[in-house]
């Protein structure tokens, strides 16, 4: 007898904000009734920000019990709105959320990281078990899945790397459930690291979330859920007459995505092009419109320019106090220095007496970054930049977009160009 293959979608923040957000997500999963589903989720709207402001608050030692009344309201107004006077739903959230009160009252470690990922996963695991709880009174068989039991990781908080045959092995908890027209709900983002405490695999994650699941489970497809009508060549933020690119390769989306494209985690491709799963980009928004698919075939790749923009950057020159030039040794202390902070380099460039380096702002790590390499170094900075990256470029497309900005430093391929400007 055959089986039925395995089909995994990802909800990001955007389409689980709000309980019409909910129902909506239900109707799409509705029009799939009989399929063998793994569905995974993020944070409802911008819990991932205001429980990073919890963080921040417990680790200066202020008190973080307003803004975790805030994240609990927020939530019971949505529990209120989908399930009325029934409060047998509310209890897993209430677990997470008491969870939540006695870890902001307990004393807080100098491990910024660590203590990051021990609260910034409660967003993900409040909205399954809200999501979850409504599917399953819509009449979807659907069951509840604990991430943190299923996607091992080391202890490299805030982006912790995957332990593949641990995770293959525990993915049989999800393999056994998946019969019949089940679902599943499992929280993106969010793994389970060797001593047992929860890390997280970097920001906007939970698509590296779905990926990996697919991926354990020979999926057949994985589809993200945007608030777009597919992978666009631009932000529509920025740009009005964006264009969908209709089929690219892994390849590119690759690329795409290391250099900041929003629309999918950098490291969403590679475990679907290791089995040649296709990745679906579609929209919440319009259910029924194509939406864009990455695959293996490249023909298309170079057929629209695609524009890139990471704002609130920060470049940094570093030049050795001792006038020396900057050497092999030089270099491997900077990255040792980076890698131990977790910092992720976005640009480089190294000249004879200076080493240049662009990343997102981060003031805690930037101050962090400064102290160990202050000794050494006499350390250069401007912020306030905006990093942009163009595919397949032209000098037409290169004029517009650089037309009155200061071009602080310039790097150009055959077929990518890579600007910081202000």
């Amino acid at each position: 007898m055959s089986v039925s293959p395995v089909k995994v979608f990802k909800f990001g923040g955007a389409s689980v904000r709000d309980a019409p957000a909910v129902r909506n997500v239900a109707s799409i999963l509705r029009r799939l009734r009989g399929e063998k589903l793994v569905v995974v989720v993020s944070a409802m709207g911008k819990t991932t920000n205001a429980l990073e402001e919890v963080h921040k608050a417990r680790f200066h030692k202020k008190d973080a019990a307003e803004e975790l009344s805030i994240i609990r309201k927020f939530h019971e107004d949505i529990i209120r709105d989908l399930f009325g006077d029934n409060q047998e739903p509310t209890k897993k959230a209430n677990i997470f959320f008491d969870e939540l009160q006695n870890i902001i009252v307990q004393p807080c470690s100098d491990n910024y990281d660590r203590e990051y990922d021990r609260i910034i996963g409660y967003g993900e695991l409040l909205s399954s078990a809200i999501i979850q709880s409504y599917l399953q009174q819509q009449g979807l068989p659907t069951f509840f899945v604990d991430a943190r039991q299923i996607i091992h990781t080391d202890n490299r908080y805030r982006d912790a790397r995957v332990i593949w045959e641990k995770s293959d092995i525990a993915a049989n908890a999800i393999r056994a459930l998946l019969v019949g027209d089940n679902m599943v709900v499992v929280q993106g983002f969010i793994g389970c690291g060797p001593s047992g405490e929860m890390t997280s695999l970097g920001r906007e994650g939970s698509d590296f979330t779905a990926s990996i699941i697919a991926y354990l489970l020979n999926a057949e497809s994985t589809t993200i859920w945007k608030d777009v009508p597919g992978m666009l060549n631009a932000d529509p933020k920025w740009f009005k007459d964006t264009v969908k690119l209709d089929r690219i390769s892994y390849h590119e989306a690759i690329e795409l995505a290391y250099y900041g494209a929003g629309v999918i985690h950098p490291k969403t491709i590679k475990p679907l092009q290791n089995k040649r799963i296709p990745l679906y980009i579609k929209s919440f928004v319009d259910p029924a419109a194509e939406g864009s698919v990455i695959q293996e075939n490249m023909d298309n790749d170079t057929l629209v320019p695609s524009y890139i923009f990471k704002k609130d950057q920060l470049l940094i020159s570093l030049t050795p106090k001792d006038f020396s030039f900057v050497a092999e040794d030089n270099l491997k202390e900077i990255f040792e220095v980076l890698s131990r902070l977790g910092i992720r380099i976005h640009l480089m460039e190294n000249s004879a007496i200076s080493f240049s380096i662009c990343l997102d702002e981060d003031e805690y790590k930037r101050k962090c970054l400064f102290e160990q390499l202050g000794d050494r170094y006499n350390i250069r900075y401007n912020n306030e930049l905006t990093l942009m990256t163009i595919r397949h470029y032209d000098s037409k497309t290169l004029q517009m977009l650089t037309e009155n900005k200061e071009i602080l430093l310039e790097q150009r391929s055959r077929h990518t160009v890579r600007m910081i400007m202000r």
